[in-house]
Formats: structure tokens, C-alpha cells, sequence
């Protein structure tokens, strides 16, 4: 593993001194922490390993016990985690005390059914006595992407915190306090120490540590390029590996689809989280009888939103995550516009501080434009025109991802059929896709693979070992 780390780079290009915390609403720094040197990650791992060793052993009851008063105090200083996510990238702060929220119940959610989950499954096979044990493996590293920061963590290492594996955590650079607060918190919960490890390391790290032969699986939330390198590095060293990377998630509005409500949904689909989301609506295909009401619609709707401090509960729209994820937005929309793309709305940044884009809609992209296969992450919309259901279909599926994606129309049982054609991991009806912690999330194709939350998400990385006790 020492072989894996990256020394001379390191000193040729000098990895940062300091991981910093800048408030993208202002970008001006709040705080900053000292990453890991090598020997103190390698002092992580083994540690980690050895916190398996007992942590394995603990009952659902202890482990339970700790992931409740996880969720309690989640709930009891939601505020202060709040603000911390809003400082950290920018997140309304409505969205910041909702994602709080929604990490308790997905803590509570696998605190009470986690030994359900995991309990042993009798095989019914003819004339065999046998049974499937479900174990844990061992240290885990997940590696979380910044848009939803304690939420993506959340997702991850509760579900494997409870099957018995210890966890070690590689967060998104830009939200170091948001990743201290999290590892802090468990420990103030009971949670022995090493079971779950935050570690402030440079990327070029994540190899070595996915190569130790401690580390037994990888999961990763975050671009189709850090998905590549991780899954190619986790193939190499024959490790278990979760990837949910970008979408581009088509929503279909049908000809007879209720307007007013899909217009609404459109609005919330698109601008969850600044439009910085994996599964927020990105493509509008709408069929030709109906496109120029609801981009008029749309348009009136998406218009009235206005740049503000995301602390103030009266904001409507908050900066991008950071200076630079502004910046690459503004260059993909200009590509568009350079090859011929409609400006229907917005296009550009508005005259302030901090790293907002204005709310915007474009058409006429096609595919042979640059932008046409791309994940716009931040408030942009493309809006499609189809003559019927099924180009709508083919639109949809023109994609190189497949996460998650929505039909709007009054016959649900016609929206199934249509989702059902979907090549995607999700498709939700008259609604913007979601997560739930009872459900599975996850996608296909250059979405990634694996599956989380539900009771799928935690069998992901156990042992799924069959006892053979003989013929009956």
C-alpha cells in the first residue's frame, strides 16, 4: 500500500496545505483543517481494522442503541447542522434542515430494521438442509460528493454500520465542517472509536487506501470520472464497489397530463438543491400539443426566483456549491448557445457576489450539440418538443445515463406503461424523482450500479454466506 501512495507528485505539485471551508454566497473562507499525512493515513486504516474486530461482534441491539441517539441528537441540533451545510455549499436553508431531518429517519429507518434485514434466510431447496448468513466485511471507504453532505454520508454508513462493518469517509473537499461534524457526532453518540473514521486526505490517496488489503469495499458517489477511477481501481484489487454518479433525468409531459401540476413539479424537480442533484429533473420533453403552454408556464414560473442569502427562510435561489462549479456551468451553457441553442430564459450569472447562475431554459439542443449528452448541474433546463408518447420514449432513452427520471399524465396506469420503457433505475409518476428511505435508489449505464437505502442497500457489502447442514 506505501508503494500506492503518490510521494513525488505530491511533491511536485504540492498537495494543499489546508482544506478549506469558503462560503460560496460570499466566497470568503470560514474555516480551515489539515489534511493527513501518509503515515497518519495508514495509521486510519489499520486502526479501522482493528475497530472491526470488535465492532463485528457487537449485538443489533448496541448497534441500534447508538443509531438511534445518532437520529435524536441529529434532530435536537438541527439548526446547527443546518447552517454548517449552508456555509459549507450554499444549500437554502430549508433544504439544509430538511436533509438533517431526512438523516434521522434513514438512521432510525436502519437502527429498527436492520436485524430483520440481515436475519438468517432458510434456503427452500428439496431434500437440502441450508441457510444464508448475512455477515459483515470489514472496513469500508466511502468517498461522498458535497451536494447533499450529510445526507450522502448518512446514505452510506449507517446501513453498514449496522451490519457490523467500520467505515472510513473521504468527503467532498468543500465541506470539511460539514464531514468533521459527522465523525464528531457519532463518537459524542457511543460509537467506538475508529468504527467510523473522517479522513481529510488529497484524492490522489483514495487508490492506496481502495489497494490495502484491510479495505474490503469502496462505494463512491460523485462524477462518471472519479466513478471510472474507482471502479477500475476497486476491479483491480478485486473489491466490492457501489457507484452513483451523474443523470440526466428525463421528465415526460404527455398530452394530457394536468399542466398546473406538472408546471409546479417542474419548478421543484429542477431547482431542488440549486439544481445541484443527481436525480433532479434535467431534460423536459413535452409533447407538441401542450409544449407551448407549458414553456410558458415554466418560464413565468422559473423567472420569479431571485439570488439571496441562503440563510434568509425568504431566499429563492442560492449560489452553486462554488466559484468554479458557476464558472463550468456558464461555459456548458455558452457551448450550447454557441451551437445553436435557444435562450429562453436567463443563460448567464447575475451582478453580485458569490457563485450564483441565473435560472434558465434553453431549447433547440440537439444531439449534436456538446451539451446535449451532459449533466447540467445547476439551474438550467432544456426543454424538448416530441410529436407523441413514443419519441417522447426514444428521447428519453437517448442517453448515456440512466438514474432516475419522471411521466406526467392523468392515467397513471399509462404512465407505468411508459415507465416501464424507461431505461433507468427509478422513474416516478406525476412526480420528480426522489429518494425515500424505505426504497431503492440507484442506476444504470453511466449512472453507475449498485443499489441504496431500502433493505437492498444494506446487503451490499456482507457476506452472503450459505450453511450447509446436510441433506434432510
Amino acid at each position: 500500500m506505501k508503494g500506492l501512495f503518490p510521494d513525488e507528485r505530491q511533491t511536485e505539485r504540492g498537495f494543499e496545505m489546508s482544506i478549506a471551508s469558503i462560503n460560496p454566497a460570499t466566497n470568503a473562507p470560514i474555516k480551515t483543517f489539515r489534511p493527513l499525512t501518509k503515515d497518519q493515513t495508514l495509521a486510519a486504516v489499520e486502526k479501522s481494522d482493528q475497530a472491526f474486530r470488535q465492532w463485528r461482534k457487537s449485538t443489533f441491539a448496541q448497534r441500534k442503541k447508538i443509531m438511534l441517539a445518532f437520529a435524536d441528537q441529529l434532530r435536537h441540533r438541527a439548526d446547527e447542522f443546518a447552517r454548517l451545510i449552508t456555509l459549507d455549499m450554499g444549500k437554502r436553508i430549508s433544504e439544509s434542515q430538511y436533509e438533517i431531518e431526512y438523516c434521522a429517519k434513514i438512521s432510525e429507518f436502519y437502527a429498527q430494521g436492520a436485524e430483520t434485514f440481515l436475519a438468517d434466510e432458510p434456503m427452500d431447496v428439496a431434500g437440502v438442509d441450508a441457510y444464508l448468513q448475512y455477515t459483515p466485511l470489514g472496513p469500508l471507504l466511502g468517498v461522498m460528493p458535497w451536494n447533499f453532505p450529510f445526507y450522502q454520508v448518512v446514505r452510506f454508513a449507517t446501513p453498514n454500520l449496522m451490519a457490523g462493518n467500520t467505515v472510513m469517509v473521504k468527503h467532498a473537499s468543500n465541506v470539511p465542517q460539514c464531514a468533521q461534524a459527522i465523525e464528531d457526532l457519532f463518537a459524542e453518540c457511543g460509537l467506538p472509536e475508529g468504527v467510523y473514521t473522517n479522513l481529510f486526505i488529497p484524492s490522489e490517496f483514495v487508490e492506496a487506501i481502495i489497494a490495502d488489503k484491510r479495505v474490503q469495499g469502496v462505494s463512491l458517489t460523485g462524477s462518471e470520472k472519479a466513478g471510472a477511477a474507482v471502479a477500475a481501481s476497486a476491479g483491480k484489487h478485486l473489491k466490492r464497489s457501489v457507484l452513483e454518479l451523474g443523470g440526466n433525468d428525463p421528465f415526460i409531459v404527455l398530452e394530457d397530463a394536468d399542466l398546473e401540476h406538472t408546471v409546479e413539479s417542474a419548478v421543484k424537480g429542477r431547482m431542488v438543491n440549486a439544481g445541484q442533484s443527481c436525480v433532479a429533473s434535467k431534460r423536459f420533453i413535452v409533447v407538441s400539443s401542450v409544449a407551448d403552454q407549458f414553456l410558458a408556464a415554466f418560464k413565468n414560473q422559473m423567472s420569479q426566483l431571485r439570488p439571496g442569502d441562503p440563510l434568509d427562510e425568504n431566499t429563492t435561489l442560492a449560489p452553486l456549491s462554488s466559484e468554479e462549479a458557476a464558472v463550468k456551468l456558464h461555459h456548458q451553457v455558452e457551448s450550447a448557445i454557441n451551437a445553436g441553442a435557444n435562450v429562453v430564459l436567463g443563460g448567464g450569472r447575475p451582478d453580485r457576489t458569490g457563485a450564483y447562475f441565473n435560472p434558465t431554459i434553453l431549447t433547440g439542443v440537439t444531439d449534436d450539440m456538446p451539451t446535449f449528452d451532459q449533466e447540467l448541474f445547476g439551474p438550467v433546463a432544456t426543454v424538448h418538443v416530441v410529436k407523441d408518447e413514443a419519441e417522447a420514449i426514444e428521447l428519453a432513452n437517448r442517453s448515456s445515463f440512466g438514474l432516475g427520471g419522471s411521466v406526467y399524465t392523468q392515467d397513471v396506469d399509462r404512465g407505468c406503461r411508459v415507465a416501464e420503457q424507461i431505461e433507468s433505475g427509478m422513474v416516478f409518476i406525476n412526480q420528480p424523482t426522489k429518494s425515500q428511505a424505505e426504497l431503492p435508489f440507484g442506476g444504470i449505464k453511466n449512472s453507475g450500479y449498485g443499489r441504496e437505502l431500502s433493505h437492498l442497500g444494506i446487503l451490499e457489502f456482507v457476506n452472503k454466506k450459505l450453511i450447509h447442514r446436510g441433506a434432510r
